[in-house]
């Protein structure tokens, strides 16, 4: 496997499990996917940690999904995965929205964390 296909890999099983809490409605369970010290910037005000990452898929809306499509992977450094993704969350009472989504991916002990997320419109 070449290093960009590791990558795609690596961002490929954080981001399913991102979105099996996402569309489960499990916001502890997508917070669990970030580092303890994680910053992230979602549609609303940026916040640092885990507990922050729940408030936020807790205030979403009951039956919001989640499909994405990598763009682009880029691996830094030994332990790091940069990812760059279109995002589309879908609701049942309103249109779609889609997004730009980058993510810093760590690995930390066996296990890969998102410890870095940021959203953008671009409308």
């Amino acid at each position: 496997m070449t290093a960009t296909k590791d990558a795609k890999a690596i961002l490929s099983s954080v981001l399913d499990q991102w979105k099996a809490g996402v569309d489960g409605h499990q916001p502890e369970r997508v917070a669990s996917r970030f580092t303890e010290d994680a910053i992230f910037q979602g549609l609303h005000p940026y916040t640092v940690g885990r507990p922050g990452v729940a408030e936020y898929y807790a205030s979403q809306p009951l039956g919001m999904r989640a499909t994405y499509r990598i763009l682009e992977t880029r691996q830094p450094a030994d332990g790091l995965v940069l990812g760059y993704m279109d995002v589309r969350f879908s609701f049942t009472d309103r249109p779609a929205l889609d997004v730009k989504l980058a993510v810093l991916v760590t690995l930390v002990g066996d296990d890969w964390y998102i410890s870095h997320y940021q959203v953008s419109r671009l409308d």
